[in-house]
C-alpha cells in the first residue's frame, strides 16, 4: 500500500466555502495529523524509555470513517465536513490526516473538530509506529 499525496487545503477552503452550507459556516477549522518522532507511549502515557519513531504503518476502515462523519454531522451547528487519511508506509513528517470542520460558531466547530478526531483516532484506524533497528 502506497501512500497518498496530500489534498490542497486552500483548495478544499475554496470548495467549502463555494458549497450550499457554507451561508451557514461562521468558522472553518482545519486538523493536520503528521507522524512525529516521539513515541505515543511517550506522550500519551508517560513512558520515557522509548525509541525514536522513524516512520508508522497507518490503515483505516473507510465504513467507520463515514459513520464517524455522519455522527459528527449531526452535531449541533455543524454543516460542513471533510475528511482525508494517508495509507501505507509513512515517513517523519509525512501527512496522516486532513479534517476540515465548518459551522456556526466557534465552540459547535471546535467541539465537532476534537469529537470527529478523536472518534477516527480511536475507533477508525491503526497506526504501527516503526523504530530504527539497532
Amino acid at each position: 500500500m502506497k501512500k497518498k499525496e496530500a489534498p490542497s487545503i486552500d483548495q478544499w477552503l475554496k470548495e467549502a466555502k463555494a458549497d450550499p452550507a457554507a451561508a451557514d459556516c461562521g468558522m472553518f477549522l482545519v486538523h493536520n495529523g503528521t507522524v512525529r518522532q516521539t513515541a505515543k507511549a511517550k506522550v500519551r502515557q508517560g513512558q520515557e524509555n522509548t525509541e525514536p519513531v522513524t516512520g508508522m504503518i497507518f490503515r483505516y476502515d473507510a465504513e467507520k470513517v463515514e459513520q464517524a462523519i455522519a455522527e459528527a454531522k449531526r452535531m449541533d451547528g455543524i454543516y460542513y465536513i471533510r475528511v482525508w487519511l494517508n495509507e501505507g508506509e509513512l515517513t517523519l513528517g509525512d501527512d496522516i490526516m486532513f479534517v476540515l470542520v465548518g459551522g456556526d460558531i466557534r465552540p459547535h466547530v471546535i467541539d465537532a473538530l476534537q469529537a470527529l478526531v478523536g472518534t477516527i483516532k480511536n475507533r477508525c484506524v491503526v497506526e504501527q509506529e516503526l523504530y530504527a533497528t539497532a
